[in-house]
C-alpha cells in the first residue's frame, strides 16, 4: 500500500477508541439484558464486531500489525422470530465441490449412460461427453447425499457446506416456489443450521496441534451460529 493510501496514526487511534466505546456498550447491554435473545445485546455485539474489524484493518494498513481477536463474520443469524410451533419447515442445503478429476467424472457419467442404454431406459446420447453434461447425468442419477458420500468416485473434491432448517407458517402450494426456489429466505426464521468447513479443521489444529474432524454436533445448532441455498428435495418444503 502506498504512503498516500495509508491511514494516519490519528485515524488508527480513533478506531481504537471506538473499540473501547463499543466494548463498554456491549458490557452494559449484557449486564442489563432481559433474556437470552435480547435485541440490545445483539445490536451491541454487532457494533463491537464492526468497530473491532475496522480497527484491525487500519492497524494492519498503518503498522502491518494485527490484533489477537478473531473478528466475527457476517454469517451469524439474528434472533429467531418465527412461529413457536411451526406447521411446516424447509430444509435448504448448499454443498460446494471442486471438479478435481474431470476424466473420472466423465467416465462415471458414461457408465451411467451405457447402463441406461442397455437397460432400455436411456436414449444413449452423448450428454456425458462434456463436464456440464456429465454433472447433469450424475446428479440426475444419484441422490445428493449419495454423491456427497461418494464424491471422490465422481472426481469431485468437497468444499464447504451448510444446511439450514427454516420455519414456515403453512406448507407451500405445489410448484409455487420452483421458479425462484432460493429467494426470500428469512434469516429470522432459521430454526437451526449446521456448517462444515475446512476452516473449522484449521482452527482445531491451531488449538490442539492435531488433526481434528468436526461433526454436526460439534458445530452447534443454535441461532448464534450463504449465497445460494439449495433445497434437498422438492418434498422437503
Amino acid at each position: 500500500m502506498s504512503d498516500a493510501a495509508q491511514p494516519t496514526a490519528a485515524e488508527v487511534r480513533a478506531a481504537a477508541e471506538a473499540v473501547k466505546t463499543a466494548l463498554d456498550r456491549h458490557l452494559a447491554a449484557v449486564e442489563r439484558k432481559s433474556g437470552e435473545e435480547d435485541p440490545a445485546v445483539y445490536e451491541a455485539f454487532n457494533q463491537l464486531a464492526a468497530a473491532a474489524e475496522a480497527y484491525d484493518e487500519l492497524l494492519y494498513d498503518r503498522y502491518d500489525e494485527v490484533t489477537p481477536f478473531e473478528i466475527p463474520g457476517d454469517d451469524s443469524l439474528p434472533p429467531y422470530t418465527g412461529p413457536e410451533e411451526p406447521h411446516a419447515i424447509s430444509v435448504l442445503i448448499r454443498r460446494d465441490y471442486t471438479v478435481a478429476e474431470p476424466h473420472r467424472l466423465l467416465a462415471q457419467a458414461q457408465r451411467v449412460e451405457a447402463a441406461d442404454t442397455v437397460a432400455g431406459t436411456g436414449i444413449g446420447g452423448n450428454a456425458s461427453g462434456t463436464v456440464p453434461g456429465a454433472l447433469g447425468t450424475l446428479f440426475g442419477e444419484f441422490e445428493p447425499d449419495e454423491i456427497a458420500s461418494r464424491h471422490s468416485e465422481f472426481g469431485l473434491e468437497e468444499g464447504d457446506s451448510t444446511l439450514w432448517v427454516t420455519a414456515a407458517d403453512e406448507p407451500a402450494d405445489p410448484g409455487d416456489w420452483l421458479e425462484a426456489p432460493f429467494e426470500h429466505v428469512d434469516p429470522e426464521r432459521v430454526v437451526c443450521r449446521f456448517d462444515v468447513s475446512a476452516v473449522f479443521d484449521d482452527e482445531d489444529d491451531d488449538i490442539d496441534g492435531v488433526d481434528g474432524d468436526l461433526d454436526d454436533d460439534d458445530l452447534g445448532t443454535g441461532l448464534d451460529d450463504e449465497e445460494d441455498l439449495e433445497p434437498l428435495d422438492a418434498t422437503d418444503r
